[in-house]
């Protein structure tokens, strides 16, 4: 058998893997979901970007863990009968790894090799130091009188610094998070402002058809809904607006719009969610994900503070 044939036997399971996970992936969006981008992926799955693409790539040596493995298959919904598959291949991938380095192990086993020995003197033993070097007494004294003034000075100035690092982060930390105002959402809106708006006005007990287009009859009926609250009825939904056409989402939460747009929203924002309409614990995962990374409690509920974060973590505008 030749050396090209075992290499290619090697390989086999990693390259296996690689395309039954890039497949799962490709395959994702079903049953109206959309395929998570690889960024997303990658930060549900705790790993950098480039890390993943190469799990997802069967030309690339890098081979998935199995716990890798099984978030993928969780995440992505593949079929529970490739689950077995696909966790032997990680094993056997990850099996020929070792054997890999067996060599570079032993060799760090062996330690060290020994040093040369040194010109031995008239007695057959290596010279000391202080028998051959010019260095004399006073000398060492002024050396070692300095060192110590300069660990002094280190010891001092160090933890001063740090302090001044620790106020600086801390500083940065209380400052307000960026785009903490509420859009402006009015006519001629399409995608994610008027689909949010559409969903909290149904759950707010409109019949309103939800098409993705701020028209005339999504204009119409924030009218009614700023009318029936005491505000002025201009059909936008703004600073005033949007606190009291948002609903708070949980577990308690009876609204099935609702619940819908905080999950279309938090896809949007680069957290995989289903768009079921049910408060799940998915749901939840998926709202303290978001809220940790926006500095927000992470309670996993969506408040008025998560909806607006939600709200500024989408796309640009998008009109007719």
């Amino acid at each position: 058998m030749t050396d090209n044939t075992v290499a290619g036997r090697e390989e086999q399971p990693g390259r296996a893997l690689a395309g039954l996970l890039r497949n799962w992936w490709e395959s994702s969006a079903r049953d109206g979901r959309e395929k998570p981008t690889q960024q997303s992926l990658a930060k549900r799955l705790g790993v950098d970007q480039t890390t993943l693409s190469r799990y997802l790539n069967a030309a690339h040596a890098s081979n998935a863990p199995r716990r890798i493995v099984e978030q993928l298959h969780a995440v992505l919904r593949a079929p529970d009968d490739e689950l077995v598959r696909a966790c032997a291949l990680a094993d056997a991938a990850a099996a020929r790894r070792p054997a890999a380095s067996a060599a570079a192990s032993a060799s760090a086993a062996a330690g060290p090799a020994p040093a040369p020995a040194g010109p031995a003197d008239g007695r057959g033993a290596a010279p000391r130091w202080w028998d051959r070097s010019p260095v004399t007494f006073p000398a060492l004294a002024v050396a070692s009188l300095l060192l110590l003034t300069l660990g002094c000075i280190a010891w001092w100035v160090v933890p001063t610094a740090g302090q001044s690092d620790a106020k600086a982060t801390a500083n940065v930390s209380d400052r307000p998070s960026e785009g903490t105002d509420w859009p402006l959402a009015r006519k001629g809106h399409v995608l994610w402002k008027a689909r949010t708006v559409q969903l909290l006005l149904r759950a707010n007990g409109f019949d309103l058809k939800v098409d993705a287009d701020y028209g005339p009859a999504t204009a119409e009926a924030v009218k009614k809904f700023q009318s029936a609250h005491g505000l002025t009825p201009d059909g936008k939904v703004g600073k005033d607006t949007w606190p009291l056409l948002i609903i708070t989402v949980d577990s308690r939460t009876t609204k099935p719009d609702a619940v819908t747009a905080v999950q279309y929203l938090l896809h949007h924002a680069g957290v995989p969610t289903d768009s079921t309409g049910t408060y799940t614990l998915a749901t939840m995962r998926s709202l303290k994900e978001f809220q940790e990374s926006r500095n927000l409690p992470v309670t996993g509920v969506g408040d008025e503070g998560t909806w607006r974060a939600l709200l500024n973590a989408q796309g640009p505008d998008q009109h007719k």
